[in-house]
């Protein structure tokens, strides 16, 4: 019955789905992980959930265009997946970056299905965003983008339907100029977007949510060994909000982060990213827009590596350390790049990033039985934070920071017990691959179930 599942959903994919390899991928993952669930109950397989589940209940696809500041007209692409909402309303994020595609969008809105499901708050998954490209655009050219862009998503989105959220390219300020063309469009004061700013209805915490929630999580698998973050080196890719986070939080746990990066390349500093270095990176990503190769220019106990794509590894994951933080993009970290780290003493990999290990590099960290936790459990803070906005949203209440944190930690350790719980049940002790896909598919099946075949 396992192999007839995961045979007949590769059939489906390829025959359906063609040209969407991200998508394939992460559905793939998914239909292997929970085969022994459904084994154990065929009237799931009867019933086609995993065939249902697989399937976005909509996808929108809609033409944006706009000027740019020399007068020019040009036209991008929008998209929103509303993939499941059996235990809420559609939740996930925004991406603008030139990579964006349809099977790109699909594969970030199945995993947010299973994410959402172990945050224990009732939020289903979608994920949405353009082919635009932020970097180098004037405020103003970015304003006239996202004014266009939600101009028609604002037909498909609400507090109540379907709330999306920032992702990369996809920061305060976008959030603030879609926020403001809703408002003025529907007349209507709502949660309809997380990630807003403190003024007007977002939530403490919400920037730094995923990146935290990604550090909380390695401590919690930590504490299973014994163990602490205390004094651990670690290697963190990226430079954006998850990046810098979760170097924050590593900070306050006593580990020495070492590495940051961007498209460009990256930067080891040996002695460590401090809190006056990561204000600096802060300032030179979150205002000035700038590459992670300044970092270097101005602390000579950095070295900056320019990324060459002709290799068949990534050097920033060649380094010695125990900790590793993929935070930047889906597939950046493969085979080559997880025997690296391996090799260098890694034994903790706590995803930030959506699917950032290629199942060649996940099937090395799974035989090795080393503390390896996957995007879909470890980097579900953030939107864990977005659904805490939402709640005091619909409340008009305002939480503290500690409060919000201490939700957040509660909630990332509910994660990992469910986890750990799931890989028990079904005889795969230490696989956080399988738990968090277990845990958080059968939550969504319960209510499919539940609601009949819609």
């Amino acid at each position: 019955m396992s192999s007839s599942l995961v045979n007949d959903v590769k059939t489906l994919l390829e025959s359906r789905d063609p040209g969407q390899p991200e998508f394939h991928q992460a559905v793939m993952e998914v239909a292997e992980s929970v085969a022994p669930v459904i084994e154990k109950n065929p009237e799931l397989r009867k019933a086609r959930v995993f065939e249902r589940i697989m399937e976005p209940e909509r996808v929108i696809t809609f033409r944006v265009p706009w000027v740019d500041d020399r007068g020019n007209v040009q036209v991008n692409r929008g998209f929103r997946i509303e993939m499941n909402s059996a235990i809420g309303p559609y939740k996930g994020g925004l991406r603008f970056h030139p990579s964006v595609n349809l099977g790109i969008l699909k594969f970030l809105a199945f995993e947010q299905v299973f994410k959402n499901s172990l945050t224990t708050l009732p939020m289903g998954g979608g994920k949405g965003g353009s082919d635009f490209d932020p970097k180098g655009k004037s405020d103003n050219e970015v304003m006239k983008f996202c004014q266009s862009f939600m101009m028609e998503l604002f037909r498909h989105i609400g507090a109540d339907t379907d709330v999306p959220a920032g992702d990369i390219g996809v920061g305060g300020r976008e959030i603030g100029f879609m926020f403001g063309i809703y408002k003025k469009l529907t007349n209507r004061f709502e949660g309809v977007l997380t990630g807003k700013g403190l003024d007007w209805g977002g939530s403490l915490i919400r920037p730094e949510a995923t990146g935290y929630g990604a550090v909380y999580f390695a401590q919690e698998m930590l504490a299973t060994k014994n163990k602490d973050l205390n004094g651990k080196r670690c290697i963190v890719s990226g430079s954006g909000n998850v990046a810098q986070y979760t170097v924050e939080k590593l900070l306050d746990l006593g580990a020495k982060p070492m590495t940051l990066s961007d498209s460009d390349g990256y930067i080891y500093d040996e002695q460590g990213i401090d809190r006056d270095k990561l204000k600096f990176v802060m300032d030179l990503k979150n205002v000035r827009r700038g590459r992670i190769k300044e970092y270097a220019d101005k602390y000579r106990t950095a070295v900056y590596t320019t990324i060459d794509s002709s290799k068949s590894y990534n050097p920033l994951w060649n380094h010695k350390a125990e900790c590793a933080f993929p935070s930047a993009t889906q597939n950046e970290l493969n085979a080559k790049d997880a025997q690296n780290l391996l090799n260098n003493g890694v034994f903790v990999i706590s995803e930030g990033a959506n699917m950032p290990s290629t199942p060649d590099a996940v099937e090395l960290f799974l035989d090795k039985k080393i503390l390896y936790a996957p995007g879909k459990a470890s980097n579900a803070g953030g939107v864990a934070t977005s659904g805490l906005e939402m709640s005091q949203n619909s409340m008009r209440l305002n939480w503290t920071r500690e409060e919000v944190d201490s939700r957040l930690k509660g909630i990332m350790k509910s994660i990992h017990k469910s986890c750990v719980d799931a890989s028990n049940e079904y005889g795969h002790a230490g696989n956080y691959v399988m738990g968090a896909n277990i845990a958080g598919f059968m939550k969504v099946v319960r209510a499919m179930t539940a609601q009949g075949i819609v």
